[in-house]
């Protein structure tokens, strides 16, 4: 017979174990979050660390996770965090009174996700850049050195212009350009998960992103919804940040490399025309009408897929946006890319050097 006594010790036991259960977790995610600190220091110190890590750790990581996550069709971190937000907030409710068990997942929560991050994306801010493994000569370059580039870009844009639709046998050609770009890049050798459009792409619409990269999974996401066009290069794109290239920059050029080289039309096209804006943007800072030139020379349906690009990312402007830019521009500068968003126009004297060459 269970007496009154007894169930007050049992009790009592329960609550005792509980309490031994969330010191626990607490002290588990603190030895994360250190551990994550530690990470972040050897990377930001030590100068060779962040190349080391990139090709004998992490490298490792995505061919494990990466296989992991990768058997799923569907992107694993956006049906994640849809769970992980409704799963906190039923826990929220459910146990608005222990502060104590919300305060030890919270701490558990944090750690982790700074663990993962810091050991699956942030040392490899610090690696070298990719264009130390090319032979270019990156320099200052001249109106007409860019005038001649954005010539060359627009017979390229016009000679591959491609009209075809979205398909799905894209991503598989995408991590075809990658792996072929690694035979001659030894950084961007190694397996490739299958990159995977985000299924309410609306979320980053309404951020302005074509794509992301999530740490967390080891996977590459697109933006299904923006124009065609910008499909293969942005699957590029993001594929280069699961070898370590974190640079916006970089990652753009990676993306344009491997869409040129392809033997896939729409990827071609997609590199040609990502690469013409960039540079007839910084062309027409410089000479307008050296722009308005070239841009008559383009073909019907380039300037149609422009406007409709440009028609695509106008109907997300807002304070989400305008949000989501400026978080991306301190998430930029935290991880030691001082000029911000600014680092996306570097691309440009990238292609330069790579025209010279």
């Amino acid at each position: 017979m269970e007496t009154a006594g007894n169930r007050f010790c049992k009790k009592h036991r329960e609550g005792n174990g509980m309490n031994n259960f969330n010191r626990t977790l607490g002290f588990g995610g603190l030895i994360l979050l250190v551990l994550a600190a530690a990470g972040q220091f050897a990377a930001r110190t030590w100068q060779h660390f962040g190349s080391w890590y990139a090709v004998q750790v992490y490298s490792l990581i995505v061919a494990a996770v990466g296989r992991v996550w990768g058997i799923f069709p569907v992107s694993v971190v956006e049906f994640g965090l849809y769970g992980l937000g409704a799963m906190s907030l039923w826990y929220l409710f459910s146990h608005r009174r222990r502060w104590q068990d919300i305060a030890s997942r919270v701490v558990m929560l944090v750690g982790l996700l700074a663990f993962l991050y810091t050991y699956q994306c942030g040392i490899n801010y610090y690696r070298l850049p990719f264009s130390s493994e090319l032979d270019l000569d990156i320099r200052e370059s001249s109106l007409e050195e860019l005038k001649e580039l954005c010539r060359y870009l627009t017979e390229r844009v016009n000679e591959t212009a491609d009209d075809a639709s979205y398909n799905s046998r894209w991503a598989l050609w995408g991590r075809e350009a990658m792996m072929e770009l690694g035979r001659e890049y030894p950084g961007l050798s190694g397996y490739y998960p299958r990159p995977k459009a985000v299924t309410v792409s609306w979320i980053l619409s309404v951020q302005q992103l074509s794509g992301i990269y999530s740490p967390f999974t080891v996977e590459a996401n697109y933006n299904r919804e923006m124009t065609d066009y910008n499909i293969p290069h942005t699957i590029c794109h993001e594929l280069s940040h699961l070898r370590g290239y974190m640079r916006e920059d970089e990652a753009n050029f990676i993306g344009y490399l491997a869409c040129i080289r392809s033997d896939k039309q729409p990827f071609q096209y997609s590199g040609y025309l990502t690469g013409w804006i960039y540079a007839t943007n910084a062309l027409a800072r410089q000479d307008p009408e050296s722009y308005r030139e070239l841009y008559g020379q383009l073909l019907p349906q380039v300037i149609e897929d422009l406007k409709e690009n440009n028609g695509f990312w106008k109907r997300y402007e807002g304070k989400v946006a305008e949000v989501s830019n400026q978080v991306n521009d301190t998430y930029l500068k935290l991880n030691d890319q001082k000029e911000g968003v600014k680092t996306y126009g570097r691309m440009v004297d990238l292609m330069l050097a790579y025209h010279r060459k």
